[in-house]
């Protein structure tokens, strides 16, 4: 079985420390909203990890829950009075129906194996769209609304600071859930699941409650997603958003946590920094194709990911040293 990926927690305090001390020390609204949008990914794929990573599901339709959080928050918020209590409930709200959906979408499809449960949810979700294009009463089709969002969040420190806030909770409690006896069942379910069976676990029911997970973070990603735009449209459930979550599961390193959120923060730079670059100099006006070029080379030179391979590296390291003590002893 793979080892678990473990990174210092000293390290961990002193990154979130900088993360808060950043605004107070740096006055940039652009950069407060571009880390906010990598908070928000990263919570959104650290939810697709517990999916691939963690129990060796691949989903093609984890965009119709984080469309679910956003047209919940989008919508409660346009009809009623953009209150913070109405804000949590629309949150709330959109947990629920992602975790409804989750669990019946898990329950329907997860007996099915490798590509042919990555194509059905790939259906599933392509049927949420539909449903938001068609039903223009509620949802505006592809043009989309406009709504107001709470005082509260209007301000882009604290929505920068709640939206960390948020990353680093889900963050500590998949790590709890991954180092629990669930957590280790999930992991044994990716390695070999007709094993797992073997031993007497009903893999199904695991892999729901990793998919009900999931589901519901994703919602709650959806949810802060449109809250920094104050705008939702169809958008929310393409294939693309989906593929967002799956190549900065992959850049960062698939099954470690801390590689999605390194992997959402590379992206979302790249993207910042590629359509800047757009504005001065006409090359790179077709920036889409050098974000390919990126993701090419880090697939190449960091086949795991980068926290995976570097994983890698570590573990090679200490057993040669290993290796090398050992020979020492004997001779």
């Amino acid at each position: 079985m793979k080892k678990t990926f473990q990174l210092s927690p000293i390290l961990l305090i002193v990154c979130l420390g900088l993360l808060i001390l950043f605004p107070f020390v740096y006055d940039s609204r652009s950069l407060m909203i571009m880390f906010t949008q990598i908070f928000i990914f990263a919570v959104f794929a650290m939810s697709y990890d517990l999916l691939l990573g963690y129990t060796g599901i691949v989903s093609f339709g984890h965009a119709m829950f984080f469309g679910i959080g956003a047209y919940s928050t989008g919508i409660l918020l346009d009809r009623g009075d953009p209150t913070l209590m109405l804000l949590v409930v629309s949150i709330v709200l959109g947990m629920i129906l992602a975790a409804i959906v989750s669990y019946l979408v898990g329950l329907l499809t997860l007996r099915l194996k490798s590509h042919f449960y990555a194509m059905l949810t790939l259906a599933l979700a392509g049927l949420f769209l539909v449903m938001a294009e068609k039903w223009r009463t509620l949802t505006f089709g592809n043009d989309g609304f406009t709504f107001s969002v709470p005082d509260f969040v209007k301000d882009r420190l604290t929505f920068y600071l709640v939206c960390l806030a948020v990353m680093v909770v889900v963050f500590l409690l998949l790590k709890r859930l991954t180092n629990s006896p669930l957590g280790k069942v999930l992991v044994a379910v990716r390695e070999n699941e007709a094993r797992t069976q073997s031993l007497g676990y009903q893999t199904i029911h695991y892999k729901i409650i990793a998919s009900v997970i999931a589901g519901v973070l994703a919602s709650v990603a959806g949810s802060l997603y449109v809250l920094s735009l104050r705008f939702v449209n169809t958008s929310v459930f393409t294939m693309d958003v989906t593929l967002d979550a799956l190549l900065m599961t992959i850049i960062g390193g698939v099954g470690t946590l801390v590689g999605p959120i390194l992997g959402a923060g590379i992206i979302e730079v790249s993207h910042h920094w590629l359509s800047e670059l757009g504005k001065t100099y006409p090359i790179f006006e077709r920036w889409i194709i050098f974000f390919g070029i990126l993701y090419i080379l880090a697939v190449m030179f960091f086949p795991a990911g980068i926290v995976g391979t570097l994983r890698g590296k570590k573990w090679k390291k200490k057993k040669q040293e290993q290796s090398n003590k050992e020979k020492e002893i004997a001779g």
